[in-house]
């Protein structure tokens, strides 16, 4: 009794709970172990709801689109408030932007989804926020998100007005006949203007200037009538209970204990937990584990019906197997697939490596499971003699590279070597050999060392995008100058207001991807915004410029650059590459050269023993004779001497320059 009588009062003073009397210390301490038992397994703590009594014409599907920094993240914070999602607190600030990278930048770059549960008319409603990024580099996620969805929230910033990337998401959302609701918000800033954009809305998109909401997200002002416009004017889906399960897995995650996270939007059907699945992709079987809907954080369910949109855990435990734009349905009742998405392509490509070969299968996993979640990177096996086996990645822009390299280090804790971005070309071939070899007329060239010789081609051709400028117009000089610079042409140039222009133009791609929207930035003193689209290939006057070292040309620095350039890129290379070899015992020469032409040089002087310091005064041709037997020795050398370029000098040269 003794023994039982101490036990529980230890187990009580762990709790932190008044010890329970000796005599009664063996019914307490059984007593209280299944219910501390019960409290750790009911999946954290959390009650599992019951969906059943949101049907499917109480149910509405939408997302949050707008231009950088317009604030869709904080009419989401206020959405959440107001529904009882979140308490209201001064913290609520990017509560759906969880990556560390995203609160750093102040950027969102991964849609994010929460439910809302909100009582209108004496009707309970739950609505399907998803909030998205606003950046061209993230335009996938926008429309991957649209699919979910039967309407959209489109906010303009009351003082900015329209911009580049509100005038791609509204078109995004109106190919896809989807409901808009435009919103006006920051019209509580000094400068704000709303009727000039409700007058820019008007022209634009033909959305009459009655229906814009004026809001404050900040403040709260009028984000009640939001969510009422939300219900009043976006349809619910159009999906039956009735029918087999047809689910579409619109993003995932993965984790580390429970395996697969993927969320889904069901079109038909139920499901619920111990439901046997199968992937319309893989054919494989799953058990699910567990279903549930994000308040944003994971809130579980008993089941999920047709029209909702959750999440589903079911034992996948390999990041191959979530595929995103899969179909999952119920064993033994399979149904059409959905269409999914149209594969995202690149237009940027980088060499990933690691920065010590011996971490190889660690990032090659640490990509896996990133690349699950990002679905628009693109990965290709490669190697290099001077960095060792790597990765050739495609990314959809320069911002998405810095991003998704940026995420690598902080959720994978993996330091990479990112060379310099390039953009993929192709070669109409007119070889018969070539032809036979690859079993097409046309091939694509993602790396300088596949480039094919030109007597074995009739034409190269380069990317290029319509790139839409939105500026006030007093930058109209400056920024024609820049666009022409780029080998730009002009498509068309249409004026807003009185103050806004926005300038089509079409570009060469590997034009813009490094540095063109920092100089638009710096030119319009940030008030320009810039967004592009793919606009197919054009014939180009391309290269293949190599650099020599010694009349020995280093593969890992060829580059494919257009003709007109060659010469000022070929003496930049030069001289980077001077700074950054260690000098030797004898001379080295740094060449650029396109074929058999030298277009660049800069000369690395050899380390030279001073030989003619032993002579005091005497004949002259002593002195002479020194430095000739000299001379001989380092020509001697330098025939026979290699040039290890250091990997140090390979990733200063090579990777992106900082101050761009």
């Amino acid at each position: 009794m003794a023994l039982a009588g101490r036990t529980a009062a230890w187990w009580a003073r762990r709790a932190r709970l008044r010890p329970p009397c000796p005599a009664a210390a063996p019914l307490c301490l059984a007593a209280w172990l299944p219910a501390t038992g019960r409290r750790r397994y009911s999946s954290r703590g959390k009650e599992k709801l019951d969906m059943s009594i949101y049907p499917v014409e109480s149910i509405r599907n939408f997302s949050i689109i707008a231009h950088v920094d317009h604030g869709k993240s904080t009419l989401a914070d206020r959405l959440l408030e107001i529904t009882g999602t979140i308490s209201k607190t001064d913290h609520n600030k990017q509560v759906l932007d969880k990556l560390q990278v995203e609160r750093e930048r102040g950027i969102t770059v991964k849609a994010q989804s929460a439910s809302l549960f909100y009582n209108h008319e004496g009707i309970n409603y739950l609505l399907n926020l998803i909030d998205t990024p606003g950046h061209v580099d993230f335009s996938y996620e926008v429309s991957r998100s649209l699919s979910a969805c039967q309407g959209v929230i489109l906010v303009v910033d009351a003082n900015e007005g329209i911009q580049a990337q509100t005038v791609a998401n509204f078109y995004l959302a109106f190919e896809a006949q989807l409901s808009v609701i435009p919103v006006i918000n920051k019209i509580d800033l000094k400068n704000a203007d709303p009727e000039r954009v409700e007058k820019q809305i008007e022209k634009l998109f033909d959305i009459p200037a009655d229906e814009c909401i004026r809001i404050s997200a900040k403040k709260g002002t009028n984000v009640e009538k939001v969510l009422q416009k939300v219900i009043e004017k976006i349809p619910p889906p159009q999906c039956n209970t009735a029918d087999p399960l047809k689910a579409l897995v619109f993003d995932s995650t993965f984790d580390h204990y429970r395996g697969v996270v993927a969320n889904v939007a069901l079109f038909g059907g139920e499901i619920t937990k111990g439901n046997k699945i199968v992937s319309a992709h893989t054919k494989k079987r799953y058990e699910v584990s567990e279903v549930g809907i994000l308040t944003p954080n994971e809130q579980p369910t008993h089941k999920l019906y047709a029209g909702q949109v959750g999440y589903l855990i079911a034992g996948m435990k390999e990041v191959t197997e979530a595929q995103i734009g899969d179909t999952l349905f119920l064993y033994k009742q399979p149904v059409e697939p959905l269409p999914g998405f149209k594969s995202a392509k690149p237009m940027v490509f980088a060499g990933m490596y690691p920065v010590d070969q011996t971490e190889y299968n660690n990032l090659k996993s640490a990509l896996e499971r990133l690349t699950l979640n990002d679905s628009s990177v693109t990965v290709h096996r490669d190697s290099s003699l001077a960095l060792g086996a790597g990765w050739r990645l495609g990314f959809l822009g320069l911002l998405h590279m810095e991003v998704f390299n940026q995420r690598l280090e902080q959720e994978y804790n993996m330091s990479v070597i990112l060379t310099a971005p390039t953009v993929p070309y192709k070669a109409v071939l007119s070889s018969a050999k070539l032809k036979k070899e690859y079993g097409r007329g046309e091939i694509t060239i993602i790396n300088p060392a596949q480039f094919p010789d030109k007597l074995s081609v009739s034409e190269y051709l380069e990317p290029t995008i319509l790139g839409t400028i939105v500026t006030p117009h007093e930058y109209i000089g400056k920024i024609i100058a820049l666009c022409q610079d780029r080998r730009a042409v002009q498509k068309d140039m249409l004026y807003i207001d009185e103050n806004r222009v926005m300038l089509k133009y079409l570009f060469p791609l590997n034009e813009i991807v490094l540095d063109f929207y920092d100089a638009l930035k710096s030119l319009s003193s940030g008030y320009a915004s810039f967004d592009y689209e793919d606009a197919g290939y054009q014939a180009a006057d391309l290269i293949k410029m190599d650099i020599l070292l010694n009349g020995n040309p280093v593969e890992e620095l060829s580059t494919i650059i257009h003709n007109d350039k060659a010469y000022a890129t070929g003496k930049l290379l030069c001289e980077r590459l001077k700074e950054v070899i260690p000098r030797q015992l004898f001379e080295i020469a740094i060449q650029a050269a396109i074929g058999k032409k030298i277009i660049a040089r800069e000369t690395l002087k050899a380390y030279r023993k001073n030989v003619v310091a032993k002579c005091y005064g005497g004949d002259i041709t002593r002195r002479m004779k020194l430095l000739k037997r000299q001379a001989e020795g380092k020509r001697l050398m330098r025939k026979i001497g290699n040039v290890e370029v250091p990997r140090d000098a390979f990733i200063s040269v090579l990777k992106r320059e900082t101050d761009k």
